[in-house]
């Protein structure tokens, strides 16, 4: 069932109100700074105690760029030097063929 945008099942938990399970959509959010929930299952242990199963809603990453002391969000808010600046950087990559030699 949907509740709230939560994609809800519930396993082995005969009587549970719809408050309830608002109240466990809130706890979870709560717990992870806000981050809406995409699903929840709520089932029940061997001792009866509740047991949480759930999937947060992917947070969408913006890619954030420093160039010579500015902080700026993406290439298309920069003027012709700092595109320039950004093209003609050395950039560096990992290898896994690393050899050390010591003294």
């Amino acid at each position: 069932m949907l509740i709230n945008g939560v994609d809800v099942t519930i396993r082995n938990v005969p009587h549970i109100s719809k408050a309830e399970v608002l109240a466990y959509i809130a706890l979870l959010t709560n717990e992870h700074g806000g981050t809406k929930l995409r699903k929840l299952i709520i089932g029940t242990d061997a001792d009866g105690r509740a047991v949480l199963d759930y999937e947060l809603q992917v947070i969408p990453f913006q890619r954030i760029r420093r160039i010579t002391g500015y902080l700026v969000h993406d290439l298309e808010q920069w003027n012709d030097a700092k595109r320039a600046e950004e093209r003609d950087r050395v950039k560096h990559g990992l290898t896994a063929d690393v050899h050390l030699t010591m003294p």
